[in-house]
């Protein structure tokens, strides 16, 4: 019997991924569909419901789910889900779409065939409506909000049998793992209580006290990368793995942290997004998720610690993966060493505030980056990707 959490809604993984025999029929099939390309986003989405991280999702929404999750945090069955998950096209593409027909969903690079599709229904959203309730804005330069405006007139939904994993595998050995691969590689260990450490930047200093903390309360600290796309600026997925590698090899106890990457998109919805990243860790095995300062948030659309609050905002049984809440944290000069703002006395100025935004500005800028800023194996990484990147203009 697992000592883990349970994945979401039920007692086991909903993996969508066909295998075997059953994968090669439906990719012969899926040639002589109707195609439908995909969003980056959706691409995304699409794989997590292939290696059950989405579960129990069998496809994508519907628009009583759409609106039942954008409105009330729950699908049309009752089950909690806080971010819509939906598959978007022009109006003329579905207009030539009959209900009950099936359609090949396609990679937006490569044209992979990704997934066949049932379309069950067709329809039409409010799309500021969408963006007030997930991202509490409709201003186009949030990217998340920016995703939604240019998505297609038209939401298809139905249920998906998932043909690929795209190229994570190849492009991240050892580092991008399923959930039946986490949640095995947990039990291996003997542990029981996990915390998810998410990250879509190189871990610095603040980053690495968290997930000491996290350490010291439970057996293990998952630390999740994001593998897919980012905002532009962002460091790319490869830069920040091999960062976080060598942070974990200089830095931590061995067997205390394990470091896996997920292939989605960043959606940067600050407190909605900090809900789906509790949810999906659960499936991935993790009984606590860090949430500190502006989780998963993007300027100033979102205070410092809403991401917190919103998890006292939803029913206690939501969810079984809870927040690991943690304060401010930083450099003190006074204390000579990490601290928050529980731990430490001492005034502003004796406070280096660390931020993934600050180190980034840093070292576009060629600028000198101090030691109780990150650490200089993981600097060394860094700057070598900087020194190879265009001047800007």
């Amino acid at each position: 019997m697992s000592k883990l959490v349970r994945p979401h809604g039920g007692e086991s993984l909903k993996p969508l991924l066909l295998e075997g025999e059953a994968l090669e029929e439906e990719r012969t099939r899926a040639r002589s569909l109707r195609r439908i390309t995909l969003s980056s986003r959706e691409a995304g989405d699409l794989i997590m419901m292939g290696i059950g991280g989405f579960t129990p999702l069998e496809g994508f929404m519907t628009r009583a789910d759409w609106e039942g999750v954008c409105d009330g945090f729950k699908m049309a069955n009752g089950l909690f889900w806080p971010i819509p998950i939906t598959l978007s096209t022009d109006r003329d593409t579905a207009d030539t779409i009959r209900l009950g027909s099936h359609v090949a969903l396609a990679h937006p690079d490569s044209g992979e065939l990704m997934a066949t599709m049932q379309v069950t229904e067709k329809y039409t959203i409010d799309k500021e409506h969408e963006c007030m309730m997930v991202y509490k804005t409709v201003d186009p330069a949030h990217p998340g909000v920016k995703m939604v405006l240019e998505q297609g007139e038209v939401n298809l939904a139905g249920p998906v049998k998932v043909l690929s994993q795209g190229d994570f595998a190849d492009r991240f050995p050892g580092i991008y793992l399923t959930p039946a691969q986490t949640r095995a590689l947990f039990e291996l260990k003997g542990w029981s209580t996990v915390a998810a450490f998410q990250t879509r930047n190189p871990m610095h200093r603040s980053h690495e006290y968290l997930v000491k903390i996290a350490i010291e309360i439970c057996d293990g600290v998952l630390v999740h990368s994001l593998l897919g796309k980012l905002k532009p600026g962002d460091i790319p997925a490869e830069v920040r793995s091999a960062a976080i590698e060598t942070l974990i090899e200089h830095y931590f106890v061995p067997d205390t942290v394990v470091h896996a990457g997920y292939p989605l998109d960043m959606r940067y919805a600050g407190p909605r997004e900090a809900l789906l990243h509790a949810l999906f860790r659960q499936n991935y095995g993790c009984s606590h998720l860090i949430v500190g300062r502006d989780h998963a948030g993007v300027g100033d659309y979102y205070g410092p610690f809403d991401a917190q609050h919103i998890f006292d905002e939803i029913p206690q049984d939501a969810l079984e993966t809870k927040p690991l809440k943690i304060d401010w944290t930083f450099w003190c000069y006074k204390c000579h060493g990490m601290a928050s703002m529980r731990t430490c006395p001492h005034e502003g100025s004796d406070r280096l505030l660390l931020s993934g935004t600050k180190l980034r500005q840093a070292l576009a800028a060629g600028e000198e980056v101090p030691p109780e800023f990150s650490r200089p194996e993981v600097l060394e990484i860094l700057r070598r990707h900087y020194a190879s990147q265009p001047p800007s203009s």
